[in-house]
């Protein structure tokens, strides 16, 4: 929660707190929204990858995030990759085009603060 700022609550959900299969519940604030989430994680390589798809929520139709760090000739590489889906047919996909453009300014500050915590 130090470098995802979007990020105001996580818990996990199942006894298990790693690994495929592990459940998790986060409250994010966003774009003017906020969003209580519910995911399980369905891939696992500790301090290297860690994906995870939503099973409920109370706005997207379809969420999934995949993070990768990678060692490379200079220190690590980060990748984040998702997907999301916005309900409403047509005018989710124009509401997920404006979403994605103002996200971008959002992944910079989250990427700045991994690499300043990760430097520290």
């Amino acid at each position: 929660m130090d470098w995802v700022t979007t990020l105001k609550k996580f818990e996990y959900t199942s006894e298990q707190h790693a690994g495929v299969g592990s459940t998790f519940y986060w409250f994010e604030e966003a774009s003017g929204r906020t969003y209580n989430l519910y995911f399980e994680t369905t891939e696992w390589v500790e301090n290297e990858v860690f994906a995870y798809r939503m099973t409920s929520g109370d706005f997207f139709k379809r969420y999934d995030e995949r993070w990768e760090i990678a060692a490379t000739a200079d220190g690590c590489r980060f990748t984040f990759n998702d997907h999301i889906e916005f309900p409403y047919g047509p005018i989710g996909k124009i509401i997920g085009w404006f979403a994605a453009r103002g996200a971008q300014d959002t992944g910079a500050e989250i990427l700045a603060n991994l690499k300043r915590l990760a430097e520290a």
